[in-house]
């Protein structure tokens, strides 16, 4: 499918935006509260028939925020809902119909059963020495991580000393992803490294960065010993906002949603489940 395309199909769904937020319908729920803020997200739902679950991780912060709810849950039901719409991909799904994602921890026994897992806003992670282990066993065994919505240097520098304690730089670098990639060609072939901002520095000031010193978007990887990717890490870019703000504006649906964010995390999500 041509980006045109994607856009002619995005336009025509745009009627029924997803405004709703939360599936109303979830079959169990956990109660999650901190940072001045309650959560209510799924419990624990086994990968059903092979189908995909977007499955987020949740984190502890600096200073206690809860940065790993940043975009849920709109943006976690938009991406599963598109997938399911430009791609042949099934999606888990409820009685009634209604996507259903996840909000796991690294040290719960459901992490198997999730091969994708999502994780946001990694600038002020922080890390167990458990989770650490966790995290390098699950994606050693085959599965995939996606780090998105984090900018500037202080941030990467703090994503960065997290991830070289579960993957030392000199047996497992993180390397900058070229366009010749496959992640870049899976299904749409992205013809430049997309920035995608926050919805409101878009239509506010019409810039696509969050810092002076996040103007340069960067696409990293770590793999395996085999060359296998086993995790992608989005920098200053913001993907999750592509989708979850896709109804607010119709200038950055044009240009970050339809062109950019779905594009690039469909192709994310295909590789993950393809190799």
């Amino acid at each position: 499918m041509t980006l045109t395309r994607l856009h002619y199909v995005l336009a025509l769904l745009a009627i029924g935006i997803l405004a709703a937020g939360p599936i109303a319908a979830q079959q169990g729920m956990r109660r999650w509260q901190g940072g001045g803020r309650q959560f209510e997200v799924p419990e624990r739902d086994v990968f059903p028939g092979g189908n995909f679950t977007f499955c987020r991780i949740r984190y502890t912060s600096w200073g206690g925020w809860q940065k790993w709810s940043i975009d849920y849950p709109d943006s976690d039901v938009n991406f599963m809902q598109r997938l399911s719409e430009l791609t042949s991909l099934k999606v888990n799904r409820d009685t009634h119909g209604g996507v259903q994602h996840v909000v796991i921890e690294l040290m719960d026994d459901s992490l198997w059963d999730y091969p994708f897992i999502y994780m946001i806003e990694v600038g002020d992670l922080v890390l167990s020495v458990e989770e650490r282990a966790r995290l390098r066993d699950y994606l050693l065994r085959g599965g995939f991580l996606m780090v998105d919505d984090f900018w500037g240097e202080d941030e990467w520098h703090n994503w960065q000393q997290e991830i070289e304690q579960v993957f030392p730089p000199a047996e497992y670098p993180m390397v900058e992803l070229e366009l010749d990639h496959p992640v870049f060609n899976m299904v749409f072939s992205l013809k430049e490294k997309p920035q995608i901002p926050a919805i409101g520095n878009w239509v506010n000031w019409g810039i696509t960065y969050e810092r002076p010193d996040a103007k340069t978007p960067h696409y990293k990887g770590i793999s395996d010993k085999n060359g296998r990717l086993m995790a992608i890490i989005c920098h200053n870019t913001d993907l999750g906002d592509g989708w979850e703000r896709e109804g607010e504006s119709q200038s950055y649906f044009e240009e970050f949603s339809a062109k950019k964010a779905y594009p690039l995390g469909i192709n994310i999500v295909v590789y993950a489940m393809t190799h």
